[in-house]
């Protein structure tokens, strides 16, 4: 089971993920981003305080909506309060250089 919200700030959008984020729940959040992006939002938060695990499926939405964020440099992604597991689990992929990460949303609003 998983939960996605969004909540827009001046300068940008923040999408928290609750939950396990699997190959069932995935699409759910590669929606969450595809609207925010079509509507020329390009800096995007994703909150994953309260996601318990991600598997490579969440893992390719979030590496899809960076690079669409990073093309013609018109924003990013970046990640806030990253639970030690999640952490490990992109550090294991590989994405830690590719993510900026924030200690919470406050620090990760402050960014853009």
């Amino acid at each position: 089971m998983m939960n996605v919200t969004t909540s827009q700030f001046k300068r940008c959008d923040v999408i928290h993920v609750e939950g396990r984020v699997d190959s069932s729940t995935a699409p759910q959040l590669n929606a969450a981003f595809e609207s925010l992006i079509e509507s020329g939002r390009f800096h995007i938060i994703l909150d994953l305080a309260n996601v318990n695990f991600m598997s490579s499926a969440g893992l390719r939405a979030m590496i899809n909506a960076q690079k669409a964020c990073k093309r013609y440099n018109r924003g990013a992604v970046v990640l806030a309060s990253v639970p030690s597991n999640i952490h490990s689990a992109l550090d294991l992929a590989g994405f830690i250089p590719l993510f900026p990460i924030f200690d919470d949303v406050i620090s990760a609003v402050g960014s853009f």
